[in-house]
Formats: C-alpha cells, structure tokens, sequence
C-alpha cells in the first residue's frame, strides 16, 4: 500500500508506527517488488518508543492554580498534541490525582492524532508515597472502580491520600492489570525520600515494584545512598533483579516536555501495559533514559521475500537488533539461513558446510526460485540497496531508484557473516582460518591493502622479468658457445694467408651486417611514433563541461581541456614532423645502400674471380667467407649479453627493494593481528584468550615443493616443526646447494637434493609467499566465581570449542552475524553465562540473526524480532510458512505462546527462566 501523505496514514493506519519514518518512506518507493513491500508492512517486531509517561490534563492545572498561557482545555490538548509530534513522542501516560475524567478528552486526542496514550491516575499511598498507574485503552471505563479500591469516592480534596499503602497498592495493581511506577522517588513523595527503615526495604525490594522515575540519569540523583539503591548495590535494599528506572517528569505544560527526563524511551513490539511490564522486567535491553546516548546506525538486512520453492511467498521484515528464527524440525530454518548466504553471494568457510549450502540451494530453494533482499547501509550515508538472486543465476544489485548497479552484493553491505549448522564447530579444526575471525578487531587501513596488491603484482612482474632475462642470457650464451671455436678456425685461415687475399670481402661481410643493424636500430624510433600516433588526439572527455558539472571549480578546471586540446595539437605536429624525418632518413639510408650496393658489385665480380684461382689450390674461400658471416653475427651477441646481465642486476636489485617492503608489511599486518588478538582477550576476560603465531600456517610452501615431486614427507615435516620460518633464509639454503639445506633444515639427501636443483623462478615464488598466521585459541572452562581453568581448543569438547568462537564472533563488529542453530554446538552453561550476555550488549551495536530450538536465545538474549517457522505438505509439495501473529517479541502474547509451545522444555522450561532471569 502506498499512502499520499502522513495524514492519510495515520488515518487509515492508526496506532500503527505513526512515526516510523524510515519505514513509511520505504514502503512508498515505487521501485521496489511487490514481494519486498509486503515484507515492510509486517510487524518489525520491538523497537523504542519515546515515552513521557506522567502528563497531567489541564483540570489538574485549574485545580492546583498552575500558572498557564492556556485558557481552554481544547488549547492546552491540543498544544500538548502538537508538541508530541514534534518531538516524535509516541506514546503519554495522562494521570491526576485519583481522577479520570479530566483526563479523557486528552486521551481522545491524542489517540486520533495516532498517539498511544494510557489512562490512569497517581496515586498517593496512605504513608504519602506516589504511584503512576498505568491502564491500556481498554480498562477506560473501570478506572474509577479501581481509584474506588484504594478508598476514594469523591473529589473534594485537591490530592487526596488513599487507604492502601504502599505494599498494598503494589499488590492490588496487579489484579487491576495495571502497571505501577514509583513516581519521583528521590524527590518529594518519592519511595526513597518519603519511607525510611525497613518500611521503605520491604517496598523496594517487593517483587511487584517493578518500575521507578527519577529526573534524569542515576549519577545525577545528588544523594549517595539514593544512587547506591538505585543501582541495586546497597546491601539492605539489593534485590534478585533491579528496578527498572525510567524518566517521567511532571508534564504542565507543552514546554514540560522538551526538558531533560520528562521522558524516555521504551523497547516494545507491541505497546501495552503487558509491554511495560516486560520493559520493566528487562530494563538493560528495553530502556533508554534520556541521557543516554543514541544506539549508533549500523548495516542491517530490512526484509526479504521468496518467490518459489520451499519458502514460496514467504516475506519477513528484520529488526535492526536480534532476530530469532524458531520453528519445529523440517520447517524451513536452515533454508531461511542458506537463502542469506546464496543471495549475499558468500561462500561457506568449510567443506562440509559447502556441500550442505549447495544441498539446500539444489534441493530446498530450487532452481527458478527468486530470492529478494532489501538492505541499507549508514556509511558514509544512509543508503538502501535491493539485491535479487534466482536459482541458479547470479545476483543484481539495484539502487533505491531501481537502477542495476556493477558492483557485488559486498560491495554495499561488507562484512556479512554467515554460518550454517555445526560450521562454527568445524572452524575450530582451522587455526589458521580462525585468524581470519581476529581481523574484526584490526583497524582497516585501505592505503595499506592497495600497497599489498601493488606489492603482489610488482614481483610477480619482476620475478617473470628476471626469469625471462635469465633465459634470454642463457639462450645468447648457447648461442656464443661456438664463438670461441669459430674464431680458432678464423686464426687458421688468417695464418694460411687468405684472409689478406680476400680482406675486401670480408670487410664487405661487416658492411652487410651494418645495415641489418642500422635497420634494427630504427625499428625502436618507428615502434615510439607509432606508439604516439595511436594515443592522439588526447582524450578530454574527463575535464569537459559535462564532466565537470557541479564541481566548486569547474569553471577554473575547464581551463584544462584547452591545455590539452592545445597538446594535441603540438604533439600531431611533432608526430608528423617525426614521421616526415624518418622518412627522410629511410630514402637517405636507401640512397647510400644503393650506392653501396654498385660498389659491393664489382667487389664481387673481383671476389668470384678470386675464388676460381682458389680452386685450384688447397684453400676455401667460400668457407671462409661463411665463417666471418657466421662470426659477424655472433659478435653483437657479446655486447647484447653484457647488457642484459647490466639489467638483470639492476633487476635483481629492485626486486631485494622488494622482497623487504613485502617481508616488512607481512610483519607489520602479523603486529595487527598480534594487537588484534590481544583486544580479543581483553573484551573477553576471564572468558576467552588469544595468542597467535607468525607464518604458522606452512601449507602454501609444502603445496610449492610438492612440485619438485618425489618423497618430500620427511623434509615437510621438519618445515612444520619449527617454531618460526624465515622464507628469505630458506631461500638462501636452497641456492647454496643440499648440504646446506641437510645442516640447517635436516632435510633427507634426496629431497635436499631435488629442492636445490629447482630453477630460479621457483625460488622467487617461494619469495612471494605468504604464510598466514595460525591462532590458538583458548577457554575458562572453570564455573562462574571459581578460579579460572584454561583448556586449548584440543582439550575442549565439540561444544565448548564452539562457545570459545561464538564469543569470538560476537565481538568487535558492525555488519550482521547470521548463525544457524549455533545451541546445537554449544554447551547450556556457557550459552546462559558467556554467550547471552555479550549477545544483549553487542545486539545494541549491530544486527543478529540466529534460527534456533533452544528458548535460551530469544528469551534471555531478549529477542527484539521473532519468527515462527512452521510448514505443511511433503516432498515437493511442502511449504513453509510465518504468520502474522508469530512476529514479535515475547511482550507479544501469541508469540510467546509459541516459543512456550515449540522451543525445548515448553510453558514449564519458559516460566523457569522467566522466573530465574526476571525476563
């Protein structure tokens, strides 16, 4: 549905997300599919509301003679309304003084105008302490029996106290279905300053005191045994689960509102007084005081649709925080993982884990089916993308104006992680793939990985120059080789007194090769024209008008192309005038060859004649013309080897350059890590520690030497024993022969011996490694409070190994952390004291999705947005499905239901934990 403005949505929508802008703006894009907008309009499941929960209606104001601009009820309401809308408040508590009918229009408007708002009363208790009760819009008509229970049956005093006190209002608000908030306990007719002594301990510590206000944050309460109770560490008053502390000032007048701590913000999926009260019993995870700071944007999923497969039409709408998917088995919750990955296009860390992913594309999502994903990225701006991927096809990633865009689903939101059933606890068997995990923790510096790119190409550049340079060598010395017995020959014919006789001609020879040199010599100069010809005319298209247009300086950058215009021209005039001189060089060399040519005729005719007056003596003349021919070509060989052996010294220079730039930033990206690893182990203290291990893992070398071929095991294994490897030095070994490499490395003669007789260009490659480092990880496996007990991952069971990486995947990121079914790896005791509550501190920072079976993860890790999976049919014909109604959070009634009913240990194992956790 697609509404024209604000106005017509609250009206057809009311009480529905009035202000959830970034949703409404969504769902009015024109471009998105169908599919993905009918994802939207689900139930996002809890989110903060901005609450001001103690507003008094204006009749409070005439009977206390509060000063006030306003002179009519209608004014004050609606002014109160309209700065409601301002600030985005979404939700009020209207309360007087054991009335209510004051009170009833303010509410009628403010729910028209799409506000939920609460009817109530403040209650004064007979020992003087004051209470705001809270009712949903359906107790309306019963609250004056309510007020008639605490023992009021008129008005005739301004604020009259009750016949209940305190312990007594407490426990009645609870039949009544209200929920109770100790209002201003720290000031006048607070709990804290109105009760003392163990009246005021048996109130505060009453399991159904559930909620109090103060006026801002608990370190700016001015009395020192006021904030020690307030945050549950004085001894007389500490409790099983602390107060929920919220903000709600005293609310007069609109103005009221914009002050610090007339409200707050409160965590609901949907508002109620059932709500309230899970907020209250969970107040870390669902509220925010005014003084707190604002949870930061991070990358999130926003929704996604499935058009065919075992998943047809099925649409879900994310939480930015934790979402839970539950279902019984067969319903469809690996499917729902998989999907993320397949149409994120990330591949699977482990084999098995691999063949599992491609079963479930193969078989469960099917080809032709399509899967859509809407996702939005905050940096540097908020920005949404939609990424489509149809079995078996590659993804598309369009804008938020439906453009298809060439770039990569990681190009717009990196740093996804996803893995499938018992991939975590293979990735245990990987050390160096568990180093991977630690770069969360490394501060990117992109200048850093450009240069390790460039790094990579330059010496591979090099190494194939060098290699071609040491070929090109050999080839020329082979060639040279028969120099030396050719010139031996030419004594003996110089000896014999024939090379006097036939001087003219052989000198003619070395004329001969001077012009297959001149023209050698003149193809380098020929090659650059051309070369310049091609480029030309330069292309300015990038410093042109349309090009420029929008830049703060285009008008002075314009100049640039007229520069460039002005260059061309000068550079075709230079490429012509060059042209026209190697034209006139060519027809002046033609010339003197011509010239050349007449005078090396009769040369000849004298050579021919020589030659039959030879042939009647012992000596050759042709031979011996042949061999200074064949020597004249052999002699530039000398100068070219000398030449290259100049360059590929040179080369070999620049490439030691390089060999230590690469050798230094391997070690400073291990200093990384190194630090990485560290602040891993310092986040999880007590939990978790980290070492790691330079160039730990060998493999990348074994799998090289394994090409020499033969028996390598032995010299392999001595490689993996060392504690450290330098390549530089391996390197060194290989080239001074076997006996090094049997001295230092205690490598067998045979397979010293092979490796040694290896070429240059595999030495260069061993170079160019790069041997990951390896980590070891290791857990406190010791109970909560006893002294702690740290075991290797080899030590650990299945389970613990897993809970050792979840906490380290729960650390130090802000992209989304998608796992399937990560309870079936881990151990209960570590998921209730090490796993969930780094999961409720880091689901603030960034987004979680986990399918689960195990109620432990939704309740305790107060899961913002559950699904309920279940699924009908078989075989092909099976579906999955997701009602409406199983979307939320566990304030929900239907949703909780379901995570009784479904998750192990039912209703039973549910209010065991409720009971025990206080959520």
């Amino acid at each position: 549905m697609v509404y024209d403005s604000y106005d017509s949505y609250a009206l057809q929508r009311p009480h529905l997300e009035r202000y959830n802008i970034e949703w409404y703006m969504t769902v009015t894009t024109p471009n998105l599919p169908k599919s993905i907008q009918a994802a939207l309009e689900l139930p996002g499941g809890a989110r903060f509301y901005r609450c001001a929960l103690q507003v008094n209606p204006f009749e409070y104001l005439i009977r206390h003679k509060k000063p006030s601009i306003f002179t009519s009820e209608a004014d004050y309401n609606q002014a109160i309304i309209d700065k409601c809308l301002e600030l985005e408040i979404e939700v009020i508590g209207v309360t007087d003084h054991y009335r209510v009918q004051g009170s009833l229009n303010l509410l009628r408007k403010a729910r028209d105008a799409g506000i939920y708002a609460f009817g109530g009363f403040e209650a004064v208790t007979k020992d003087g302490v004051h209470f705001l009760c809270l009712f949903d819009a359906d107790k309306d008509k019963s609250l004056e029996r309510f007020i008639g229970d605490c023992g009021i049956h008129g008005t005739n005093q301004k604020s009259p106290p009750g016949q209940l006190d305190s312990g007594e209002l407490l426990e009645k608000s609870k039949s009544w279905g209200a929920v109770c908030i100790a209002a201003h306990v720290t000031t006048n007719g607070g709990l804290l300053t109105k009760l003392s002594g163990q009246t005021r301990v048996n109130v505060w510590r009453s399991p159904d005191l559930l909620a109090c206000a103060i006026p801002r944050s608990v370190n700016d309460v001015p009395e020192e045994g006021y904030r020690q109770i307030l945050m549950n560490k004085d001894s007389e008053h500490k409790r099983q689960r602390a107060v929920a502390i919220v903000n709600a000032l005293d609310v007069f007048d609109p103005s009221d509102l914009d002050k610090d701590g007339a409200s707050c913000f409160i965590k609901m999926s949907n508002v109620s007084v059932e709500a309230f009260r899970q907020a209250f019993l969970d107040s870390e995870s669902r509220i925010r005081l005014s003084s707190d700071p604002e949870p930061k944007a991070h990358v999130e999923l926003m929704a996604m649709s499935w058009e065919g497969g075992f998943l047809r039409d099925t649409a879900i709408r994310f939480n930015s925080n934790l979402n839970a998917v539950v279902g019984g088995r067969g319903t469809g919750k690996s499917t729902l993982i998989e999907s993320i990955r397949y149409v994120l296009t990330l591949d699977p860390i482990t084999d098995d884990a691999k063949k599992a992913h491609e079963g479930v594309v193969r078989n469960v999502l099917r080809a032709g089916t399509k899967l859509s994903l809407l996702v939005r990225s905050h940096n540097p701006t908020q920005q949404d993308y939609l990424i489509e991927r149809s079995v078996p096809n590659p993804p598309i990633v369009k804008d938020a104006l439906g453009e298809v865009l060439s770039i990569s689903p990681q190009d717009v939101i990196s740093g996804v992680e996803v893995y499938g059933q018992h991939e975590i606890s293979e990735l245990t068997k990987s050390p160096e793939k568990l180093t991977v995990l630690l770069k969360r923790f490394v501060d990117n510096d992109p200048s850093m990985n450009d240069r390790k790119v460039e790094l990579i190409l330059e010496l591979e550049k090099s190494r194939k120059r060098i290699a071609e340079m040491q070929s090109e060598i050999e080839s020329l010395e082979d060639r040279l080789s028969i120099l030396p017995a050719l010139e031996e020959t030419e004594k003996r014919f110089k000896q014999s007194g024939l090379e006097n006789r036939l001087k003219e001609k052989s000198l003619v020879v070395k004329e001969e090769h001077l012009f297959s040199e001149l023209n050698e010599r003149l193809k380098l100069y020929k090659g650059i024209n051309e070369n310049l010809s091609e480029n030309l005319p330069i292309d300015t298209a990038f410093v042109s008008k349309k090009a420029l247009s929008g830049l703060p300086n285009s008008e002075l950058l314009m100049e640039i192309e007229g520069v460039l215009d002005s260059l061309s021209t000068q550079l075709n005039a230079v490429s012509d005038q060059y042209a026209r001189a190697l034209s006139d060089a060519d027809k002046a060399i033609n010339f003197v060859e011509t010239r050349w040519q007449r005078q090396r005729e009769e040369i000849e005719e004298n050579y021919e004649e020589l030659l039959r007056e030879l042939q009647e003596t012992e000596f050759d003349g042709t031979e011996f013309i042949q061999l200074r021919k064949r020597i004249e070509k052999l002699l530039p060989l000398k100068e070219a080897t000398r030449k290259l052996k100049n360059n590929l010294t040179t080369y070999k220079g620049h490439r030691t350059k390089l060999i230590h730039e690469w050798e230094e930033y391997k070690a400073k990206e291990f200093r990384q890590i190194e630090r990485a690893a560290r602040k891993a182990s310092i986040q999880l203290r007590e939990r978790v520690r980290i070492k790691v291990t330079m160039a730990g893992d060998r493999r990348p070398l074994e799998r090289l030497l394994r090409e020499v071929g033969g028996n390598l095991a032995a010299a392999l294994e001595r490689l993996r024993e060392l504690d450290q490897l330098s390549l530089l030095e391996f390197v060194a070994c290989c080239r001074e022969g076997k006996d090094s490499l049997m001295k230092k490395y205690g490598f067998p003669s045979g397979a010293a011996e092979r490796i040694a007789a290896a070429e240059i260009d595999f030495f260069m490659r061993i170079q160019e490694l790069e041997l990951p480092a390896t980590t070891q990880i290791e857990l406190n496996t010791a109970a909560e409070g006893a002294p702690a007990s740290w075991q290797t991952l080899e030590a650990l069971s299945t389970g613990q190994k897993a809970t050792a990486i979840l906490l380290l995947l729960l650390q130090e990121s802000e992209a989304p952390l998608v796992v399937d079914q990560p309870e079936d790896d881990l151990d209960n005791r570590f998921i209730t004291e090490s796993v969930v509550p780094i999961m409720r501190q880091g689901k603030q920072q960034r987004q979680f999705v986990f399918s689960t079976h195990n109620a432990n993860i939704p309740v305790l890790g107060d899961a913002e947005q559950i699904f309920g999976l279940d699924a009908s049919g078989e075989a092909e014909e099976g579906q999955a499905k997701i009602s409406r109604n199983h979307m939320g959070s566990i304030d929900s009634l239907p949703v909780r239901e379901l995570v009784e009913e479904i998750l192990e240990g039912g209703k039973d194992a549910f209010e065991m934990r409720r009971s025990k956790y206080g959520f």
